[in-house]
């Protein structure tokens, strides 16, 4: 949320209109999920379902007709499915949310079972005419280890309802299970899940600094083949626009928050830097201007994707039956970042204890630290010029376990880089500043099974682009009259898997929006605002012949059109069993686990 200053002109950009009366948008709002209206002004996504595998689904309710109207936490208790068995091709969380007619905020959503995250968003804010309600999936077959007994969770969601906050939002979820059969074979889902959360039934830790970290210790088994920690670092607070800050010498000449744009997860094991993982620059329904991210939020608004680190090498280290804490921290956390994480491991069933060793960690001892070029000038109150953030290093993780099938070893190497481009121009008519930005992970995976075993090479490569832009335009007396902005947001992700010189897997996945909007302003508060529209598009595509296409674009605060690409977007369901990119022979679930 942002506050105007007329009399010093102070802009602070971030305008969240949950909250402000006539946030009022024309048009039926029925549901979206699974179909589209066009002409709705309710939550419409072009992101796909969860593929289901086929035979008869068992399902297990979480909770139904949960109202969220404070900062309690909502329990709920969990059994294990009746008619499916213990053998499962896949497991999918579906959960649908709404939220009445009113004001209200963007709120933070999390689902939780035995203290493991399963879900984490936001959610969309209403209008006083709209009441928005929404379907999020996750494939969650990963927590398999967990579904088998009984557990107790809790919904995180929370809401102020009161004389000015008036959206009451209401949720139910539920767990769909698909039992194995011929056609869809059980799932080689992780053995175990640990959860690094904040030690109750569930719940994000807050990370206020750079200094701060979400710790937990655990002893765990001592035959451990492989290691995975999913990660979410969600900016709350002052680093909620973390990509728009700048170094603290130029905040207010910027005008802007300080602490700088550079924002990186780091894993660490027992102090020791293990993997790092770029943050996400989500942007929830009430961000920058509430009105473009209606009837479509942005990237994984509602529905974030974890990042997953491998940590396979370390997996000698995790074996030799001590407790081990496992840590995660975000550089220049800044006041805050919401963390929270899930430790997956897969076990070696035919051996208790396994051996081997850390053979390289080159990440030890390199810094997380960016350059800045600042070349912002102040001339007589004109304001022009750029800071530049940038980061980037290369590091290597190897290591090995002697298991009962032979000795397996694992190199991950990576590059990750960070860059950050912020242009100003500030004078008595006009506040603009433009945002570049983009984070990438270039990563190769090397995994060799005994002297004579071939090597599996899984190469993945990701792009997290962000491009905004934000112009303030003052009357003589130095009041706000119009706030035109623009984003352009995406994800996109590369991934191949080679058994020696042959390519057996080949896919890509790319998900962006544009979308802008201009705020009208009278006396310091927002009246309307015009040219309203959007565009996302999310594909996919690999080379067994499965592909996904859909593009659904908005206007006016209403869907205005969608469409798919031809022969496409059915066949995503044609080929549901793919093998892991982690290099495991999983064959009941989707390509990347998360992102569909």
């Amino acid at each position: 949320m942002a506050f105007i200053d007329g009399a010093d002109r102070k802009v602070l950009r971030w305008v969240s209109l949950g909250c402000i009366a006539a946030c009022a948008a024309p048009g039926a709002f029925a549901a979206t999920t699974p179909g589209f209206d066009v002409g709705s002004a309710n939550v419409a996504v072009a992101d796909p379902a969860v593929p289901r595998p086929p035979g008869k689904a068992c399902v297990v309710q979480l909770f139904e007709g949960f109202t969220f109207t404070d900062f309690s936490n909502h329990p709920y208790t969990y059994a294990p499915p009746t008619g499916c068995g213990r053998s499962w091709s896949k497991v999918v969380l579906e959960a649908d949310f709404s939220v009445t007619a009113g004001r209200q905020f963007d709120r933070t959503a999390s689902l939780w079972l035995g203290g493991a995250n399963l879900y984490f968003g936001t959610t969309q804010e209403p209008s006083s005419s709209v009441a928005p309600s929404w379907h999020v999936e996750r494939d969650v077959t990963d927590f398999a280890s967990l579904f088998g007994n009984p557990q107790t969770g809790q919904a995180v969601l929370g809401n102020v309802v009161n004389d000015t906050y008036t959206g009451v939002i209401s949720g139910s979820a539920r767990l769909v299970f698909y039992p194995a059969n011929v056609l869809a074979p059980r799932v080689d889902a992780p053995d175990a899940v640990f959860p690094l959360s904040d030690g109750t039934v569930g719940g994000p830790v807050t990370l206020n600094t750079g200094a701060d970290a979400l710790t937990r210790t655990f002893t765990l088994p001592t035959n451990i083949e492989r290691a995975y920690l999913d990660v979410f670092a969600q900016g709350q607070g002052g680093d909620e626009f973390w990509y728009s800050c700048v170094p603290d010498e130029v905040a207010t000449t910027a005008q802007s928050c300080g602490g700088g744009s550079y924002r990186e997860v780091q894993v660490a094991i027992d102090g020791q830097p293990a993997g790092v993982a770029p943050v996400y620059p989500w942007i929830f329904t009430g961000g920058i201007d509430p009105y473009m991210w209606r009837p479509t939020p942005g990237v994984q608004t509602l529905n974030f994707v974890p990042y997953r680190v491998d940590i396979t090498p370390f997996a000698a280290q995790l074996n030799d039956g001590k407790p081990h804490a496992l840590s995660i921290n975000v550089t220049g956390a800044n006041g805050y970042f919401a963390v929270t994480g899930n430790l997956f491991v897969y076990l070696d069933r035919d051996r208790k204890v396994l051996s081997g060793a850390l053979t390289a960690n080159t990440l030890k001892g390199q810094p997380a630290t960016a350059s800045v070029d600042n070349t912002l000038t102040d001339e007589s109150g004109t304001v022009g010029g750029a800071v530049a953030t940038r980061a980037s290093r290369s590091f290597r993780t190897s290591g090995y376990v002697d298991t009962s099938h032979g000795r397996v070893a694992t190199d991950v190497a990576q590059t990750v880089a960070f860059r950050n481009t912020q242009t100003f121009t500030i004078d008595a008519t006009q506040y603009q500043q433009a945002i570049d930005q983009v984070s990438t992970v270039d990563s190769t995976t090397k995994t060799r099974q005994g002297p004579l075993g071939w090597t599996v090479t899984t190469e993945a490569h990701y792009d997290f682009p962000l491009v905004a832009t934000f112009k303030y335009a003052f009357d003589a007396g130095g009041n706000i009259v119009s706030a035109p902005s623009a984003v352009t947001q995406g994800f996109s992700r590369q991934f191949s898997k080679r058994v020696g010189s042959l390519l057996v897997y080949r896919s890509n996945v790319d998900n962006g929006i544009d979308t802008a909007d201009t705020l009208a302003f009278t006396g310091g508060a927002v009246t309307g605002h015009s040219g309203q529209h959007s565009r996302q598009v999310y594909r996919f595509k690999d080379n067994l012949g499965s592909c996904y296409s859909r593009e659904i674009s908005t206007d006016s605060g209403v869907l205005a059109a969608v469409a798919d690409a031809n022969g496409c977007a059915g066949q995503r369901n044609r080929l549901l069993w793919f093998t892991h990119p982690d290099g495991s022979s999983d064959t009941s679930r989707t390509e990347d686990p998360g992102i569909f």
